[in-house]
């Protein structure tokens, strides 16, 4: 393997990498705080488990999953980092609005504002990193900027319960909105773009320097790996999004949680479950992907196949104690697929479409698995509820865990497809 050019090794990668996690880390506290949220909002303003749902998912998933495309595209024909500077302001902006609601459709709007701004973060930040960080560790640094989703998660929901439940719910978004206005400028200093690197000559299926949202669309189309890959992230991701918005309200039912305590006791799991899985999984998936292509979606795969037995034995339980380290395990394997597959979709395509080739991945994945699961899995609980009553949402959960089991076969049959598909660098 040859060296990585001077460009790949550039020291300010690092101060990149650190800026693009804590942008991240909002993007995620801003996402995730509805959950821990979701009790006295309900009480507040009378919804039902199904409206809460299409507050959680359809509300932020719809424009967030459709506008990251054009945003993508927008990125790599001209500046990522602005874009998520942009991106940053707008959702945080709409996070705040959350605060004035007074209805369910105040908050479906302002949620369908975050959905827009954070539509703008994420692609064009997987591809900055794909700028400076050399192919043989992409899926680690890759994994260290998704470690803003476990840690923005459990910061979301520590401080919306605390904020919450000694000052009121709304007070909670007006706190983290205007946090993220802060970190505007100091982002727009630190980061800036990076001159795109050349692809290898022998690739298989070259696109133009600069190619179109449907240039890249037509490449990805043609490669099975980008349809096991999406499909088998959304199924987990309809699981995973389900079961991180409605915990927290589990928690409160079923174990008899005051607001505090559920945030706590989520955020504990968030912090220390998603932090290792994370991080585990580009470690692992680096060293293994360097001698067969084909772990980057096997290793997901498996992490999926045994996180669904674990979970199920966490939702059962009737002891909170016990109920944790149950959960502890599964939850850090929720998480081992970040690194992975989204290293896997930038090597899908050249440099320059590496934005929108993220963005047309995270519409898959965004619109089926955040869009449908949070919404699903409350829809379900309400429909349980003559047969099960307040155990209902257990109930919706254990059904659930059979979407694991989907990803896990279409991680399966990534493996062998990535290895053909694969585009060096």
């Amino acid at each position: 393997m040859t060296a990585a050019p001077a460009e790949m090794r550039d020291p300010h990668r690092n101060t990149v990498l650190a800026m693009l996690l804590v942008v991240y880390i909002f993007n995620f506290i801003d996402r995730q705080i509805l959950s821990i949220l979701a009790a006295p909002i309900q009480a507040d303003l009378g919804l039902d488990d199904g409206e809460m749902g299409l507050l959680g998912g359809l509300a932020f998933a719809l424009l967030y999953s459709t506008m990251a495309v054009p945003l993508a595209a927008l990125a790599d024909r001209t500046s990522r980092s602005w874009v998520i500077a942009v991106s940053l302001a707008a959702w945080s902006g709409f996070t705040a609005l959350c605060g004035v609601a007074q209805n369910f459709w105040h908050i479906f709007l302002a949620r369908l504002g975050v959905g827009i701004g954070e539509a703008g973060g994420v692609a064009p930040s997987y591809a900055l990193i794909g700028d400076y960080f050399p192919s043989e560790r992409r899926a680690t640094a890759l994994s260290i900027y998704s470690l803003g989703i476990p840690i923005g998660s459990g910061l979301g929901v520590l401080m919306g319960g605390y904020i919450a439940a000694t000052v009121d719910w709304r007070t909670a978004f007006f706190a983290v909105g205007l946090c993220g206005l802060v970190i505007v400028p100091i982002f727009k200093v630190l980061v800036r773009d990076k001159a795109k690197p050349k692809v290898a000559a022998d690739n298989p299926e070259q696109l133009p320097e600069m190619p179109s949202l449907r240039e890249t669309a037509g490449v990805l189309a043609r490669k099975k790996s980008f349809w096991f890959l999406s499909f088998g992230a959304a199924m987990s991701s309809m699981l995973g999004y389900g079961i991180a918005f409605w915990l927290p309200s589990l928690l409160i039912r079923s174990f008899g949680f005051e607001l505090v305590e559920a945030s706590q006791f989520f955020g504990a799991l968030l912090l220390i479950g998603g932090v290792v899985g994370v991080m585990g999984g580009g470690l692992i998936a680096d060293r293994l992907g360097s001698r067969d292509r084909a772990f980057y979606a096997w290793l997901p795969g498996l992490a999926f196949f045994l996180g669904a037995p674990l979970f199920a034995a966490g939702i059962s339980s009737t002891d909170a104690k016990l109920a944790f380290l149950l959960f502890l395990v599964p939850q850090a394997l929720a998480y081992v697929w970040l690194g992975p597959v989204l290293s896997a979709v930038q090597h899908l395509v050249v440099p320059a479409a590496r934005s929108t080739a993220s963005a047309l991945f995270l519409l898959i994945n965004n619109l089926i698995g955040l869009g449908g699961g949070i919404y699903a899995l409350g829809a379900l609980s309400d429909i349980l509820l003559p047969f099960y009553g307040d155990e209902a949402l257990r109930y919706s959960m254990l059904y659930g865990l059979s979407l694991y089991a989907v990803a896990a076969l279409l991680m399966g049959l990534a493996g062998p497809s990535l290895r053909k598909d694969w585009v060096a660098e």
